[in-house]
């Protein structure tokens, strides 16, 4: 595996999530339930992705701007869910900043596997790409343990 298939297989988790969230049948703990799982696999996922996908890219010209924007939509998400750790899960202003939340995962994730990815593709040797996948999915894991500890 690769750090490209690394990166989509929490791309697809983060969709899947975010669509599940903004289904309008759900009833408020349900809402919690998703919202605490997408939580956690964005803070994961961002953390892994910053250290051992973004730094290596940046280390190369070609790679400055992008990994700049993809951290700038680290942030604004992070903001985000801020927000709705506030926000009451049973109110329409819940329901409107999740929306709004679900269409910058996709927008973000969708931005990186079309754009970033190409040109990470031609910046890391095949053997950055899997040991970089290695590294990733640890982080990840290691991620997941500490936020669930912290919860």
């Amino acid at each position: 595996m690769n750090i490209f298939e690394a990166l989509r297989q929490s791309h697809d988790v983060q969709r899947t999530l975010s669509d599940r969230l903004v289904e309008l049948n759900q009833d408020t703990e349900q809402r919690r339930q998703l919202f605490d799982q997408l939580k956690t696999e964005l803070a994961a996922h961002e953390a892994a992705e910053e250290r051992y996908f973004y730094i290596p890219v940046m280390e190369h010209d070609a790679g400055l701007d992008l990994s700049r924007h993809a951290i700038a939509e680290h942030h604004e998400m992070d903001e985000m869910v801020e927000d709705l750790e506030a926000t009451d899960p049973s109110t329409p202003a819940w329901m409107s900043q999740a929306k709004a939340l679900a269409k910058k995962v996709h927008h973000h994730v969708g931005e990186e596997e079309h754009k970033f990815f190409q040109m990470a593709g031609k910046i890391l040797s095949d053997e950055q790409k899997n040991q970089l996948a290695i590294d990733y999915l640890a982080e990840m894991d290691k991620m997941k343990i500490s936020l669930a500890e912290s919860a």
